[in-house]
């Protein structure tokens, strides 16, 4: 079953700053070869629920490994079961939209 996630890990105890780790995490998401975009305040996934869902359990391993004693995540995720539509597909369907508006 393919899934879109919006991830955002949050390592706890390592200060304000977290980029370090919101890299090491996107590292690991181009590792597994998925697609995905990093946004503000997270990073939206697209793939197959199990390469997903593992590569978000090596996120955690991954900011663990560098010293982190606690991960906070929150995880929002759709799934379709009557068309292909990717991340891109959603965008530009509401991109058509503010077209029609805008002329």
């Amino acid at each position: 079953m393919r899934v879109i996630m919006d991830l955002c890990v949050v390592p706890m105890g390592v200060g304000v700053s977290v980029s370090a780790y919101v890299a090491a995490c996107q590292e690991v998401l181009a590792e597994a070869g998925l697609k995905f975009s990093l946004h503000a305040y997270g990073t939206n996934i697209e793939g197959e629920w199990d390469e997903v869902m593992a590569a978000v359990r090596r996120c955690h391993e991954r900011v663990h490994a560098m010293g982190v004693p606690r991960i906070t995540t929150t995880i929002k995720l759709g799934t379709r079961t009557d068309r292909d539509q990717g991340m891109d597909d959603k965008v530009e369907s509401v991109r058509r939209k503010l077209q029609r508006h805008d002329g």
